[in-house]
C-alpha cells in the first residue's frame, strides 16, 4: 500500500486540527453566499444571529455574498445596509449578488431582453447592487429561456441560439456592468457560470464575448447526483473550472457547490469541494448559508465503505464533537462536511503545481459528444480543455465539437506534420469523414456492434453497443480491439485505431452509443488507452475505471479513487526515477520490478518507472516524483 493505514490516520488528524485551530486556509478562501429571500429574513435579529451561531461554529469562513434580488423580490436597501454591517463587524469580507429570475419555480423564468420595461428594470438592480459592494456575483442565471411573442418578433429570421448569443451579450455590457459601474467605478462584476457548459449557446451564455468585459468569471462545479436531471459525472467539478481557466487565464475567482448529492453520501458532498480546489482555484463558494444552517447530518450519510477504514473523508471524525473557542461543540449540519474536507484539502493544494493534461480543444459554442471528456477524465485520462487550438502541445484530443471548426482538418495536418499526435472520436470522424480522406480514409457511419470481448486486454462484465469503424487493411492498425466474443469469434471492431500521416500519428477512439460504458471498458484496455495519451502528462495510471489523475506541472499528481470499493493500481512515470512520495506523510515508495516489452503500446519501456498503490473506496493520494 501507498501509506500505513495508522500512521496516516494520526498525521492527518494533526496537521487537520493544527489547520483547524489557525481559524483559515492558506491556500484558498472559503465563502457562502445567501439568498436575497433570506437575507431579507435578517431583519429579524433572532434569526439572524441564530443562523450565524450554528453556520460560524461548523465551518470557517472568509467572504459571505449577499444577495439583493431574485425571483421579482429585492431586499429593502434598510435591511441590506444591516445585514452587511453585520458580518462586516463579525470579520467576514462581504460582496454582493443578483440572481435575474422571476420565477424559479416555473421552470427558472428568466427576464425577458426583448421587453423595455424589463430591461431598465435589471438595469436598475445592478446600479441598486454596485451601490452597496466593491464587487457582486451574478447567480448563473444570466441567460434567456423565454420564447414569448416579444422574443419571437425580436429572433427575425436568426436561429435561436444566434439570437440569443448576440442578446446577451449586449445585456450583459449594457444593462449590468456599464450602468454599475457609472454608480460605482471601482466595482467589480463578476458572471457566474453553471455545470451544464456544453449547452451554454443555446441559452445566450457568450463564453467567446462576455469574459472580454466582465471582470470576472465564477464557476458552478455542482455535479451532485450522476443520476439526477443533468446526469453529470464527478469529474466535472474539476474540469469545468480549467476550461473556464484557459477562457480567461487568471480572472476565473472560483468554484461553488450545494449540498446536491449529499443524500448520496457525506463523501459524494466532499468529492464535490475537494475536486474543485485540486484545480487550483483561488475560492470556493458553498451554496448557500441556509443549506450551511439547516442540512441536516443523517447517519444516513455514513456509506457503506466507511466501514472498511482508511478512506480520506472520514464520516465518523466530521459527526464528532470537537472543541472551537474553548467551547465544546457537536456537529448538526453539513457545514461540518464542508469544514473538514477543505482544511483537509488545504494541506495537499499548496504542494501542487499547476494543473496539466491532454489538450482537448472544444472551440467556443460548440455541441458534439456533450460532456464527453468527464467520462474520459473517469477512465483516467487528465482532461484540459482549450476554446482555441494549441500548436504547443505533442498530443490533442478533438471530439465532434472541433467540428465546429471549418479550418479543423488544416489544423489536425498541421498537428501531424510536425510530429504530433491527433486523438480523434468516432463522433468527430463522423462528422468530418469526407474532409479528413486527406489524412485517412475511414468509414464511420449508422452500423453498430455489440461488443464485451477484449481479446487479450480483457473482458468487460457487460455487453453494450459502439459504432462500427471500417478502414483498408495495413493502411490503418487496430491497437485495441473488441468483439462478442473476440477471442475464438468471427467478427472484431477497433476500439483504438491508429495511422501514420507525415511525421505524426492519428488515433481514432471509439466511443460507445452510451458514455457510460467507457467504464465498463477493461482495465488492461483503459491502460494502453491511458499510455498512448500520455505524452503531455509524464504519467499515466494503471487499473479499473472511475479512478482519476490529476496531474501538475511541477511533478506531483493526486489519484482519486471514486468507486464503492478499494482498487490496486499502478502508476507509471515516463521516465526513470527512485522513488514516488506521498505527499502528505513524506513516505517514500519503491519501484515495482516488471518486464520491458519490445511490443509496441504493450507494456514498459526501459524509459518508465512503475509503482504499486492501493486505495480505498472513495479516496485519494498526492504523490510526487
Amino acid at each position: 500500500m501507498i501509506h500505513k493505514k495508522h500512521t496516516l490516520l494520526i498525521v492527518l488528524a494533526l496537521m487537520a486540527t493544527t489547520a483547524i485551530q489557525a481559524g483559515k486556509y492558506h491556500n484558498f478562501k472559503v465563502s457562502t453566499y445567501i439568498r436575497a429571500q433570506d437575507v431579507a429574513r435578517m431583519e429579524d435579529d433572532k434569526f439572524l444571529k441564530s443562523t450565524w451561531e450554528t453556520v460560524s461554529t461548523q465551518v470557517d469562513l472568509d467572504k459571505i455574498y449577499l444577495e439583493t434580488h431574485r425571483d421579482a423580490f429585492t431586499v429593502p436597501e434598510k435591511t441590506l445596509t444591516k445585514v452587511k454591517k453585520f458580518f462586516l463587524a463579525k470579520g467576514l469580507e462581504v460582496g454582493g449578488g443578483i440572481t435575474f429570475t422571476r420565477s424559479e419555480p416555473t421552470d427558472f423564468e428568466t427576464y425577458s431582453y426583448a421587453r423595455e420595461d424589463e430591461r431598465q428594470q435589471v438595469k436598475r438592480i445592478s446600479e441598486f447592487t454596485a451601490k452597496h459592494f466593491d464587487d457582486f456575483i451574478l447567480d448563473d442565471f444570466f441567460f434567456i429561456d423565454l420564447k414569448n411573442d416579444d422574443e419571437i418578433a425580436a429572433k427575425g429570421s436568426k436561429s435561436w441560439t444566434e439570437y440569443r448569443l448576440r442578446l446577451m451579450a449586449d445585456a450583459g455590457r449594457e444593462l449590468v456592468v456599464n450602468p454599475a459601474k457609472a454608480v460605482n467605478p471601482k466595482v467589480r462584476v463578476i458572471i457566474k457560470y453553471p455545470n451544464w457548459y456544453d449547452h451554454f449557446h443555446g441559452l445566450g451564455f457568450n463564453l467567446e464575448e462576455e469574459p472580454t468585459y466582465f471582470d470576472g468569471l465564477w464557476t458552478g462545479t455542482e455535479t451532485r447526483d450522476p443520476a439526477s436531471a443533468q446526469h453529470l459525472q464527478n469529474y466535472l467539478s474539476y474540469n469545468i473550472v480549467r476550461y473556464f481557466d484557459n477562457i480567461a487565464p487568471g480572472r476565473n475567482y472560483g468554484g461553488w457547490v450545494d449540498a446536491g448529492g449529499i443524500h448520496m453520501s457525506m463523501d459524494r458532498y466532499a468529492e464535490q469541494l475537494h475536486l474543485t480546489m485540486l484545480s487550483k482555484t483561488p475560492e470556493i463558494i458553498l451554496w448557500n448559508y441556509m443549506q450551511l444552517a439547516e442540512v441536516k447530518i443523517a447517519p444516513t450519510m455514513r456509506a457503506p465503505w466507511q466501514s472498511e477504514g482508511g478512506n480520506s473523508f472520514r464520516y465518523d471524525e466530521m459527526v464528532a464533537p470537537y472543541i472551537k473557542d474553548g467551547k465544546t461543540i457537536t456537529p448538526t449540519t453539513m457545514a461540518r462536511f464542508a469544514n473538514k474536507t477543505l482544511h483537509q484539502t488545504d494541506l495537499l493544494i499548496g504542494q501542487l503545481g499547476k494543473p496539466i493534461g491532454l489538450a482537448s480543444y472544444k472551440p467556443y459554442h460548440s455541441s458534439g459528444e456533450d460532456f464527453l471528456q468527464n467520462y474520459l477524465g473517469m477512465i483516467g485520462l487528465p482532461m484540459d480543455m482549450y476554446p482555441e487550438w494549441l500548436d504547443t502541445r505533442q498530443q490533442i484530443l478533438l471530439t465532434q465539437q472541433a467540428a465546429k471548426d471549418p479550418q479543423i482538418v488544416e489544423k489536425i495536418k498541421r498537428q501531424l506534420r510536425k510530429g504530433g499526435d491527433v486523438i480523434i472520436t468516432t463522433g468527430l470522424l463522423k462528422a468530418i469523414k469526407d474532409d479528413l480522406a486527406e489524412v485517412v480514409e475511414l468509414y464511420c457511419g449508422d452500423l453498430k456492434a455489440i461488443v464485451n470481448d477484449f481479446g487479450r486486454s480483457g473482458k468487460a462484465e457487460r455487453e453494450f453497443i459502439i459504432p462500427q469503424v471500417k478502414y483498408f487493411t495495413n493502411d490503418a492498425w487496430e491497437v485495441v480491439s473488441a468483439g462478442r466474443p473476440l477471442t475464438g469469434g468471427v467478427s472484431g471492431y477497433p476500439i483504438l485505431l491508429r495511422d501514420t500521416y507525415s511525421k505524426g500519428i492519428l488515433f481514432v477512439l471509439t466511443i460507445p452509443d452510451d458514455f457510460g460504458n467507457l467504464y465498463d471498458f477493461p482495465a488492461p484496455a483503459l491502460n494502453i488507452i491511458r499510455s498512448v495519451m500520455s505524452k503531455d502528462v509524464g504519467a499515466y495510471i494503471e487499473g479499473p475505471s472511475k479512478v482519476a489523475l490529476f496531474p501538475y506541472d511541477n511533478k506531483t499528481m493526486v489519484v482519486e479513487n471514486f468507486n464503492d470499493h478499494a482498487v490496486s493500481l499502478r502508476v507509471v512515470v515516463n521516465a526513470k526515477v527512485k522513488t514516488l512520495r506521498n505527499l502528505l506523510t513524506g513516505e517514500q515508495l519503491s519501484p515495482a520490478q516488471v518486464p520491458y516489452s519490445r511490443w509496441r503500446f504493450v507494456g514498459y519501456t526501459e524509459n518508465q518507472t512503475v509503482f504499486d498503490l492501493q486505495l480505498p473506496a472513495h479516496s485519494y493520494v498526492g504523490l510526487g516524483y
